[in-house]
């Protein structure tokens, strides 16, 4: 079997929300909780865990989704397209 190779960085949630048919706000949530296993989400380098932190008065929340844990569980091949 041939190695993949993965465009660097992560993927956009909109590219994520796509390949699963959902909305963004449904992969962040997944991705919050835990029940969505492809990335972690942060606030100010603080690991966010709880869907009760998503409040935007808090602060940004920035995702990282992993390429190689979204092929693990979908099959596709993120190639840095938008």
């Amino acid at each position: 079997m041939s190695d993949v190779i993965f465009a660097n960085g992560s993927v956009p949630v909109s590219v994520v929300a796509r390949i699963y048919g959902k909305d963004a706000c449904w992969v962040r949530a997944g991705i919050i909780s835990g029940w969505l296993p492809i990335g972690k989400a942060t606030r100010n380098g603080k690991l966010i865990t709880s869907v009760e932190e998503m409040d935007s008065k808090l602060g940004r929340i920035n995702f990282y989704i992993s390429p190689k844990k979204l092929r693990e569980e979908t099959g596709y091949i993120w190639k840095g397209e938008k």
